[in-house]
């Protein structure tokens, strides 16, 4: 537990049926002063295993998207300083302590992100596109909010000075192909969401042309190649995400 009563963290984790994930992370972020789940109803037994840590705060909430299930996490918060985990993600030692000396001595900053460290099931991905992944999830609650209009791939508005941390967090996001397809499945549907209230219109360019250069852009600008069989995996999922996102804002189009 911090020490400082004037600088107390709480560590914000939202769930959906992350039965595999969430007790290891749970004891990942037991540094933290406060630890709060937001669940989604889920019914793979995520509920019960947080229900064991009489430590954790645990509210459901319905899901209507990452922006708003964040923003109400927000509110649930003790503390000013938050930090927001994903179920998939862990903090090494060397960030952990990093985190624990800038809420002591944070330089009048109100946000601090860090690069994170793609895994492909167990092993790093040094390139593809991921060697410049930064999120910023630790932050002053009274200086930051998500912009509710994206619906995924939320973005942190920030009011006032931010810096990056200097250790990396992990992020074991691919563990089969079958669970990968799924979460990119869902991210597909949001996006198409979106574009489907900003009026786009699929067109062949959407479904054709932006999947192929997607994967040539995580293969060959941004050296997936370099990752091997791994690199390639990986690219052609990313541009899989690009052609379901216009596949379901198409279908969009004809339902809605």
């Amino acid at each position: 537990m911090l020490k400082d009563n004037e600088n107390k963290l709480t560590v914000l984790i939202i769930t959906l049926n992350e039965i595999d994930n969430i007790k290891d992370l749970i004891l990942n972020v037991s540094f933290a002063d406060e630890i709060i789940v937001v669940d989604s109803f889920s019914i793979d037994g995520t509920v019960e295993i947080v229900k064991e840590f009489k430590n954790v705060k645990f509210i459901q909430h319905e899901f209507i998207s990452y922006s708003d299930v964040r923003n109400f996490a927000i509110k649930q918060a003790s503390n000013d300083w938050v930090l927001f985990i994903d179920a998939d993600e862990r903090i090494p030692t060397k960030l952990k302590n990093e985190i624990i000396n800038k809420l002591s001595d944070n330089e009048n900053i109100v946000a601090f992100g860090f690069y994170r460290r793609f895994f492909f099931k167990d092993s790093p991905l040094k390139y593809s596109g991921y060697q410049t992944d930064k999120v910023y999830r630790f932050f002053d609650k009274n200086h930051a909010f998500y912009d509710k209009d994206k619906l995924v791939h939320e973005t942190l508005k920030i009011n006032g000075k931010t810096k990056l941390l200097k250790y990396k967090l992990d992020h074991y996001s691919y563990k089969s192909e079958e669970k990968y397809k799924n979460k990119l499945k869902k991210y597909a549907q949001l996006r198409a969401k979106e574009l489907y209230l900003k009026k786009v219109n699929p067109n062949f360019y959407h479904l054709y042309i932006k999947p192929t250069y997607r994967f040539f852009y995580h293969y060959l600008i941004r050296l997936g190649f370099l990752d091997g069989k791994n690199g390639f995996k990986i690219s052609k999922f990313n541009a899989y995400e690009v052609k379901q996102r216009y596949i379901e804002l198409k279908n969009l189009c004809k339902t809605i």
